[in-house]
């Protein structure tokens, strides 16, 4: 039996809590964050796994740190970008998979502190975000391209150990030096990105079946338990995500939306301009299909974290600022049909869907394929009802549905939103969810 294994069959996991539900309201009430993907490879505009894609050579590609001056990093720009947006959280790459810190790290010299910049862009970006008054997220990637033992860690056990060592080390200094952090988000807790296999046209490759593979169920290896206990230790009230070899405190559904959801916190993150790490001339999303995403996803009870990739220079692309700004606009108008509500109480459909907070239903519809929208009828009067993208509506409730109709002249161009008040508070049993994927 090889050391790896033996390491899976002597692991006996700790219990790991959950935060309490009531310390994560902030977060099921925010709807709406900014997720920043920047670091070496953004100087070379060729998306965050270009190390990887390009098999550059490790050594060449470490000494992009010296040219890496970051001349227009301006945080505090990135904070009222988010802010400007309608969004109340941020969520930085303090090291992506290429093991690149923005941080000063004790645990690695490839950092930004060794870097042309010779910055802590943490603790800027930090500061940024408690001056604007933004919750403040980390992501971090457990794995580092440039040990061997990442790649074949029964072949180079020893090695793989030290990267698994400096995992450890480095989340203690992120959870350590910068004060309260709100929320981790973990991305790449695989072994070996779940399966490495060899084929002429492309050599040493991820495997095809890699989501069914061994190499992704490394909890054993990690101590992933243990490590959220440390970090619960030193952030006591910490979110912590499902990509850590733990089942998490929320969920992540990357590049996805999928059903409603409301036992269990979840964020649908996806990039405004395709690439997550910056790739010039890259379409972006039109303020249409960022308004249908983000009604899509808090219909169904979630987050939408939205990716922006800055150049590597630190700034952000002019035209991702003005679209952002532009959904900002659109969320300051429709705010009371957004922040504190909870998705529900009825089914979303290809039509929109609707969130609800005390005695009020907000109905989004984002699609008019039929002239009415009808809902199944509640054991609760509806008390009166308004159109607040226009004057005129109808809205009759009988024993079996609620019909709503909204003349076309009357109807928003991206969602018109009706507001239904009733004489009780809602009450609803809300909907399990189960997540076919293959983390935590």
């Amino acid at each position: 039996m090889n050391k790896l294994k033996k390491s899976e069959a002597n692991y006996i996991p700790v219990k790991a809590e959950h935060l309490p539900e009531e310390k994560m309201k902030w977060f099921r009430d925010a709807k709406f964050g900014m997720f920043i993907h920047w670091g070496l490879y953004s100087m070379l505009g060729k998306g965050e796994w270009v190390l990887f894609h390009e098999r550059m050579d490790v050594t060449d590609y470490e000494k992009l740190a010296a040219h890496f001056d970051a001349s227009m990093f301006q945080p505090e720009e990135w904070a009222r970008t988010a802010r400007n947006a309608g969004m109340k959280y941020m969520v930085l790459t303090t090291k992506h998979h290429d093991g690149f810190c923005l941080f000063d790290s004790q645990a690695s010299n490839f950092n930004s502190m060794h870097s042309a910049a010779e910055k802590d862009f943490v603790a800027e970006y930090v500061q940024a975000c408690r001056n604007e008054g933004l919750k403040v997220g980390f992501y971090y990637s457990p794995m580092d391209w440039r040990f061997p033992g990442y790649f074949f860690p029964e072949m180079y056990y020893e090695n793989a150990l030290l990267l698994k060592k400096q995992c450890w080390e480095q989340l203690r200094e992120l959870m350590t030096n910068y004060g309260k952090i709100d929320l981790l988000w973990f991305d790449g807790e695989w072994l070996a990105h779940g399966g490495i296999g060899f084929n002429e046209q492309e050599g040493w490759c991820r495997d095809k079946n890699y989501g069914q593979s061994e190499y992704m169920k490394v909890n054993y290896f990690w101590e992933s338990e243990k490590l959220i206990q440390m970090i619960r230790e030193l952030q006591p009230d910490i979110m912590i995500n499902n990509r850590g070899g733990w089942e998490g405190d929320f969920h992540v559904r990357e590049r996805r939306i999928g059903d409603i959801r409301t036992d269990k916190p979840w964020d649908s993150n996806d990039c405004l301009a395709q690439s997550w790490g910056w790739m010039p001339d890259k379409p972006i999303l039109s303020l249409r299909e960022l308004i249908k995403n983000f009604v899509n996803i808090i219909t169904k009870d979630g987050n939408y974290l939205l990716n922006v990739g800055p150049m590597g220079s630190g700034m952000m692309e002019d035209r991702q600022i003005v679209r952002l700004s532009q959904m900002g606009e659109w969320i300051k108008t429709h705010e009371e049909a957004i922040y504190a509500a909870r998705g529900g109480p009825f089914p979303p459909g290809i039509w929109g869907g609707t969130v609800y907070k005390d005695n009020i239903v907000y109905v989004h519809i984002t699609e008019w394929a039929d002239d009415a929208i009808i809902l199944p009828s509640v054991d609760n009067t509806l008390l009166h009802f308004s159109n607040l993208s226009g004057d005129a509506i109808s809205v009759v409730q009988n024993k079996q549905e609620i019909i709503i109709e909204v003349p076309v002249q009357h109807r928003d161009p991206y969602d018109t939103i009706v507001q239904l008040v009733f004489e009780r508070n809602i009450e609803w049993e809300g909907v399990l969810g189960h997540e076919n994927d293959i983390y935590g």
